[in-house]
């Protein structure tokens, strides 16, 4: 497979305009920008109704998305995880936020992407 032979920066010229434009599709709750650079796996587990109602709750409490540092990448035979700490506008917490991207032909695209939000309950 191409993608897994490739360097980390040529790794990160593929998938950072993939993260940013699912960080803006998140912000503006655009459901059909948010599934541009999905597999058709990836797109049958995101329900339009669940993207709302995710990026709403996270919003309300965390905020938008802000910052992020690439922390690293970690490559699997058919797949690279691509690891961030990101930042959220109404929180000092970091928090992470992966995306695991594959290459289908001469296409890169994602299978799975999410931000660790979770907050343990007291």
């Amino acid at each position: 497979m191409d993608l897994i032979h490739k360097s980390d920066e040529e790794i990160m010229r593929v998938v950072t305009p993939i993260m940013d434009n699912l960080m803006e599709a998140s912000t503006e709750i655009n459901y059909e920008k948010h599934l541009l650079n999905h597999t058709e796996r990836a797109k049958k587990t995101l329900s339009k109704e669940a993207l709302e109602m995710m990026c709403k709750s996270y919003q309300a409490e965390f905020g938008i998305f802000a910052d992020r540092e690439l922390m690293g990448i970690a490559r699997h035979h058919n797949y690279i995880n691509v690891v961030w700490k990101q930042k959220m506008s109404k929180s000092q917490d970091e928090f992470l936020a992966i995306l695991c991207l594959v290459q289908e032909g001469t296409r890169y695209l994602v299978d799975r992407c999410w931000i660790d939000l979770w907050q343990p309950q007291s």
